[in-house]
């Protein structure tokens, strides 16, 4: 195989860690002159927990589970609400070397089920709202030897695990390239598969993308709309804030428009991580704030490419870039990302300082300037496997490069565009078609709130874009209105044949739309032409 132009960063490697490491032990002891700093503010309740709080109950915590007998390379579950427990009971588990496996709160019972068997978690700690979810399958996993309940009182509670654990500052004999968490994989495209990370990983991001693009600092106030088991909120709302003593604002309920812009003005958050979805919609609604309500420094955008359109408009109402970037669960967070400053809406930026990029054709040489391929990445936080799943580790993490699965061109000023997932791109007359293009375009018309687009076949059993649209409350418009908009803009050959008005698109917890769904249910073209 050929390969010569991959996109070195110009900027440093990875940064050194020893190989005796314990990664909650890092960032906890980075903050131990900090011990009367706020380092954790819930948004509903308003209460709060300091840096020096945090350690202590962290490890009263490591230490209620070494006295219940759970060993190092244990694993649990976490399937917990954003509140102040939820950073005490991750970190926790890892000053004791025991793995915690961070899981999806929106999932069903089946998902709890298969995620608990799959990787065998001796404990599921479980906020009090979500029993009902778990409850059928208590005593039906034979691994399971533990329920303890977050948001309650009682020995058999979060709470009663910290309070009958002592205080002692204890850290298990871990290294930095040991297995420290998983995160399953948010399910867009079928079974969700755990993920493997180490103990570098999480300081790792926190430096070369928090600390060398967002440019974080200790005076900051984070947000994150993206919760705390999803790759993208972890980062945000806990490794980012604590590799450099800020503070974050967590979030336990669904994260609507209102209530974000309640916790932005309420806290000011200075840099605000959200989703391409949440963005639109909180731009839509006729209630958000005046630019001077908030004070926002930078805004970031992942999960989903950003609409240019919307990056455009927020940054026109609020006078903030959104940096729009790209992460994974494999990778654990963002590796290529706008800048602040730099930033050229529709593309996806530049390469994250530390990490390298390359994008490569199907017929496995590396593509040139303009040219469509798969893009692959080399970096220091790529997970080491899909647990109980070699076919697909294997075909994912190839030696030094990790595909994702993502479909890019790069320009001439090395800004990488996003053309949609590989399984995805559409090919209309012997042309591809990249279906977030289409959705980018129909995005620009005013009654558009939402679009996804697929492939379905005509009558002839050829291969045409459908749309599926939302519109924006008080809107209307026409199929051959948005028809004509795309044509308009974009080479007629792209345009939807079909149009499918819809009240919403099926999303993952995490804001990614699930156009396997899509296609699933209409395999062929129906809707208005």
């Amino acid at each position: 195989m050929h390969l010569s132009r991959a996109d070195h960063s110009s900027s440093p490697p990875a940064i050194f860690i020893p190989r005796d490491y314990n990664a909650a032990h890092d960032l906890l002891s980075r903050n131990s002159a900090r011990s009367g700093k706020v380092a954790f503010i819930d948004a509903t309740s308003g209460a709060s927990l300091t840096y020096g709080a945090l350690n202590d109950q962290a490890h009263r915590f490591a230490n209620a589970l070494r006295a219940r007998g759970f060993e190092p390379e244990t694993r649990v579950m976490i399937a917990m609400l954003d509140t102040l427990e939820w950073p005490v009971v991750f970190l926790g588990c890892i000053l004791a070397g025991v793995v915690p496996v961070a899981a999806n709160t929106l999932l069903t019972t089946k998902d709890f089920d298969f995620m608990l068997r799959d990787s065998r978690s001796q404990v599921l700690f479980v906020s009090k709202p979500l029993l009902p979810t778990i409850e059928p399958l208590i005593g039906t996993v034979r691994t399971l030897k533990s329920l303890v309940i977050a948001g309650d009182t009682g020995a058999n509670s979060v709470a009663g695990w910290i309070e009958s654990g002592n205080g002692a500052a204890s850290v298990a004999s871990t290294c930095a390239d040991e297995a420290c968490f998983w995160l399953y994989s948010s399910g867009s495209t079928g079974t969700p598969k755990g993920t493997v990370h180490l103990h570098s990983h999480l300081i790792q991001t926190a430096e070369l993308y928090a600390g060398a693009v967002l440019g974080i600092r200790e005076s900051d106030v984070v947000f994150s709309a993206a919760k705390l088991f999803f790759a993208y909120g972890l980062g945000n709302g806990l490794t980012f804030p604590m590799s450099v003593g800020a503070t974050a604002v967590l979030l336990p309920a669904r994260p609507t428009p209102a209530d974000v812009f309640g916790a932005l003005r309420k806290f000011q958050p200075t840099i605000f991580y959200g989703v391409p979805t949440l963005y639109g919609a909180m731009l839509a609604d006729p209630a958000r704030p005046q630019r001077q309500e908030m004070n926002l420094r930078v805004c970031t955008s992942a999960g989903e490419a950003l609409p240019a359109d919307i990056g455009k408009r927020w940054t026109a109402q609020y006078g903030c870039e959104i940096l729009d970037g790209i992460g994974s669960t494999e990778m654990l967070h963002i590796f290529l990302s706008n800048r602040p400053g730099e930033v050229r809406y529709g593309t996806t930026g530049k390469a994250v300082p530390g990490y390298e990029l390359r994008i490569v054709g199907d017929d496995g040489h590396e593509c040139g300037v303009g040219e469509i391929g798969e893009l692959q990445i080399s970096g220091p936080s790529a997970a080491i496997m899909y647990w109980n799943n070699r076919a697909r580790t294997k075909s994912t993490f190839a030696g030094e490069w990790t595909r994702s699965g993502d479909k890019y061109t790069r320009d001439a000023d090395g800004y990488y565009t996003y053309g949609g997932r590989s399984d995805d791109m559409l090919k209309v007359g012997g042309i591809y078609v990249s279906p977030f293009e289409v959705e980018a375009c129909l995005m620009t018309h005013a009654a558009v709130l939402e679009v996804a687009v697929i492939g379905a076949a005509d009558t002839d059993e050829l291969v045409k874009p459908k749309a599926y649209v939302v519109l924006k409350p008080g809107h209307a418009a026409s199929a051959e209105e948005l028809q004509m908009h795309v044509k308009s803009l974009l080479a007629p050959y792209k345009y939807p044949r079909w149009i499918q008005f819809v009240p919403e698109l099926p999303k993952t917890a995490t804001g990614k739309i699930q156009r396997f769904k899509l296609r699933t249910a209409a395999p062929n073209a129906t809707g208005a032409a």
